[in-house]
């Protein structure tokens, strides 16, 4: 189907009626459709719809500027700077209220009320810095979202699902692909690189083949992306549900390299630490899955764990303890220049780091008080993640296992065996270096 081609398809032969849509944003393409304003909902929540999964943020693109949004709903508010949205919030749910955009020359027919005179919107790479250049029409404002799965618009007033860019045959085909040059949207907007990468992980779908090659050429441009957006999406990358998925898409693509450089090496050179990141994202996503917390700070412990092990594995020239400090001292600061991890998670990284030591070796004078570390139970939980992915530690994370529902003189009696029967602890082989041809 040509881009710019309107098909317009009954929902209701997608099983797509209004009752699906949450009551928060029909309330809100109601008032906007009574303020003589044009009203739809779009995006994630009608791919996911239509996909049969479930559905938990609503989406509504209208042609009422932010400001005309914002006098109409007396809890929203105006947010963002690259590209301003409002936030409406209707009992309990929070709808996401976007104005329909222009193209780059924006669209001189609209109302000069409806016009945003911005102009400077690109840096001399192509890269975005604003995109707020509204009072587009409906099928403008399809052509500048990413991609085609997500530029679908349901009419709740027709009951049409209105398709301007083949986002229908898209879906059917399982094909991720960006609307317009992926070239240059991707110079746009890098960003958008991971969005692919989390939506392949999220829906299982392939990268259509010149999204993909387009992502292979340009995938260096997140170099310029500001890091603190880089946390942000490696966070939607990986605490979503689909971690594994989205690791191997990074991975796939190479986008890791990008993002963690010292993580993407060390796996790449050592199964084991491969091994061992898959594992953990495992957990986290069956952690996600049942409902139970995640952190970022046990995420981004895991995450830089492969290259400081690397680093301790090596002969030492101190104490492993004051070894290990170092490393992650040193793996801290690189990863931060690529990826804007705040100070509170990876000061909590560092203490699970650094209590790994400790529960290995524990002694009679140290193993009650470890018990009332702040960060124990997520050392502890570290510590069995590392065995989980066949590090040899010497059964000790049964034996904290057993330590912590032990009555007193059973602790007691534990760390005194421990401590007359010491074992040595066997460290994993690490895997051989790829041979250079």
């Amino acid at each position: 189907m040509p881009t710019g081609a309107l098909r317009r398809i009954k929902a209701s032969r997608h099983q797509l009626l209004p009752a699906v849509i949450s009551p928060g944003a029909r309330e809100i393409v109601a008032t906007l459709t009574a303020a003589g304003y044009q009203a739809l909902v779009v995006g994630g929540c009608i791919r996911d719809t239509l996909l049969g999964q479930q559905v938990k943020d609503f989406d509504v693109a209208t042609n009422a500027t932010p400001e005309q949004v914002r006098a109409l709903f007396r809890r929203s508010r105006i947010i963002g700077r690259r590209f301003r949205i409002v936030h409406v919030h209707i009992g309990r749910e929070l709808v996401e209220v976007t104005t329909f955009r222009a193209g780059h020359d924006g669209n001189p027919d609209a109302p000069a009320s409806a016009r945003h005179t911005e102009r400077k919107r690109a840096d001399h790479r192509g890269i975005l810095l604003r995109d707020n250049v509204f009072g587009g029409t409906l099928e403008e404002d399809a052509q500048r979202r990413d991609f085609t799965i997500n530029a679908i618009y349901y009419d709740l007033a027709s009951g049409e699902l209105l398709d301007f860019v083949g986002g229908m045959e898209d879906l059917g085909q399982r094909s991720l692909r960006v609307i317009g040059d992926p070239g240059t949207r991707f110079r746009e907007d890098p960003v958008r690189m991971l969005r692919a990468a989390r939506f392949q992980a999220k829906l299982g779908f392939e990268l259509h083949p010149a999204t993909a090659e387009s992502l292979a050429q340009g995938r260096a441009l997140l170099g310029e992306v500001p890091p603190a957006r880089l946390f942000d999406e490696l966070i939607k990358l990986l605490m979503t549900g689909h971690a594994l998925a989205a690791y191997e898409a990074l991975r796939q693509h190479h986008l890791l390299e990008q993002l963690l450089p010292d993580t993407a090496a060390a796996v790449a050179a050592d199964e084991c630490a491969d091994r061992f990141l898959r594992q953990a994202l495992i957990n986290t996503d069956t952690r996600v899955a049942t409902q139970q917390r995640v952190t970022p700070a046990f995420l981004f412990a895991a995450l830089l764990w492969p290259p400081i092990a690397a680093t301790i594995a090596r002969p030492a020239r101190a104490t492993e303890t004051a070894v290990l400090s170092e490393a992650a001292a040193e793996v801290i600061a690189k990863a931060v220049r690529r990826v804007a991890i705040p100070r509170r998670f990876s000061t909590a990284a560092r203490e699970i780091w650094e209590l790994q030591p400790r529960l290995e070796a524990p002694n009679r004078g140290t193993a009650e008080q470890l018990l009332e570390h702040p960060r124990f139970r997520a050392a502890y939980d570290f510590l069995l993640l590392r065995e989980q992915s066949d590090e040899e530690l010497g059964g000790m994370g049964a034996w904290w296992t057993r330590f912590q529902a032990a009555s007193a003189a059973t602790r007691e009696a534990m760390v005194a065996e421990l401590q007359a029967t010491p074992k040595r602890r066997r460290r994993r082989r690490r895997a051989p270096a790829p041979a250079v041809e």
